[in-house]
């Protein structure tokens, strides 16, 4: 087991000294201290990075915030852990903020530590981080890398269920992008798809996983209605003068309805939109295809982007369901939603569903589509076959085993 490095970072000496004095009872390892965001820095800069900084943002201020965004932003802690009484409100935004700079969360703990609770702390970083067999972060692939995955056929789609919150009964799947690569295993997409942003590799792949999930379809649909598929898809696409009419092709190849299809776009991806975005929305639409508002409620101006444009289907960011027994604001988002959802007649799809008491909460507050770990994970394209022959009626499964 390795040590790990600490940073302990308080403008008060007797709270600092006590925190750094319990971290060395627990944990073999440096631990650094300092008592303001600037020698912090110093220190962090001259030993290379720490993998917790404890930060009491109550004696600190705003320094600290200026501290988490350097330090984020320069990639010199792997967790932050916020020590001091905080008020809740801005206890929430920071740990928000915590995570838009690409930094695990640790947790909080206003009064002093004592040896338990640090232990616990450490061991749940361990656990997370450092678990026996966790592969080391892996560098992004190159070009050429990529390309030959495509000449090898490598990159494949995995279909993730929605479903109706009361009866479970499949109503489409979201189709995300996974690599599967010879040498390390399925990869995610935050692996390769940076790389593929770069070089304006994105359409490629939207149509690989068009076509396999067209395919998927067809294979379906001699026995079973086809589930509605639903792609992501990125402003620099929708700016082509020549989306839509890719779509249009591979349905046509495939003989699939265009009904069957759906395209989920988030909101900051048609900031500044143009002309060009806005043909390819309408001309999806004409054509019989669902478009989805991807991440509702996170935006800056979700309800005028709502009304600008064609959507059918609105999916309410799982950030309000992951807070819904913790955060009575989350509750009046998720109602307003469902009723905002009904004026416009559009569909409501809610994303993170994790839990049984979450999947009933939803159900109760109106919401009737869900998504998320607790219902279905992603799963590959010949296992979500057999989920869908496993969600049909007897007599649907019949007709598929004697083909």
């Amino acid at each position: 087991m390795r040590h790990l490095k600490f940073l302990v970072l308080d403008a008060q000496p007797s709270q600092r000294r006590n925190t750094a004095f319990i971290l060395q009872q627990v944990v073999m390892g440096q631990v650094h201290q300092a008592a303001n965001g600037e020698e912090a820095l110093e220190r962090l800069h001259r030993c290379g990075g720490v993998d917790i900084a404890i930060c009491n943002l109550h004696t600190l201020g705003t320094d600290g915030l200026t501290f988490l965004r350097a330090v984020g932003e320069a990639g010199l802690t792997r967790a932050v852990l916020i020590s001091g009484p905080l008020e809740a409100s801005l206890k929430k935004a920071t740990i928000a903020m915590i995570h838009c700079l690409g930094m695990y969360f640790l947790g909080d703990q206003e009064t002093r530590f004592n040896i338990a609770e640090m232990q616990l702390l450490v061991d749940g970083f361990r656990t997370a981080h450092d678990a026996p067999g966790r592969p080391s972060p892996m560098a992004p692939p190159s070009l050429c890398e990529i390309l030959h995955g495509f000449d090898r056929d490598q990159f494949e789609p995995y279909y993730q269920p929605k479903m109706t919150l009361q009866s479970g009964e499949l109503q489409g799947a979201e189709v995300l992008a996974r690599w599967n690569h010879p040498q390390l295993g399925v990869l995610a997409p935050g692996h390769f798809l940076p790389v593929m942003e770069e070089h304006e590799l994105m359409d490629k792949l939207l149509v690989r996983m068009l076509e396999k999930g067209l395919a998927l379809q067809q294979t379906l649909s001699g026995s079973l209605p086809a589930p509605q598929l639903a792609f992501n898809v990125q402003a620099a696409q929708l700016a082509s003068r020549t989306f839509s009419e890719q779509i249009e092709t591979a349905l046509s190849q495939y003989r699939m309805p265009a009904n069957k299809l759906m395209f989920e776009i988030t909101e900051t991806n048609l900031v500044g939109s143009t002309a060009n975005h806005l043909e390819n929305l309408i001309r999806l639409r004409l054509m019989g295809c669902g478009l989805a508002m991807d991440d509702f409620g996170t935006g800056y101006s979700s309800l005028k982007r709502l009304l600008d444009f064609p959507f059918s289907q609105l999916k309410l960011d799982g950030s309000f369901v992951r807070e819904l027994a913790s955060r009575p604001g989350s509750r009046a988002v998720i109602e307003g939603a469902v009723r905002l959802a009904g004026s416009l007649d559009l569909s409501l799809v809610v994303e993170g569903v994790e839990t049984p008491e979450q999947r009933d909460q939803l159900s109760r507050l109106g919401c009737t589509i869900g998504q998320g770990f607790g219902l279905a994970r992603p799963m590959s394209g010949q296992h979500f076959l057999q989920y869908c022959l496993e969600a049909s009626p007897k007599e649907q499964k019949h007709l598929i085993s004697a083909c």
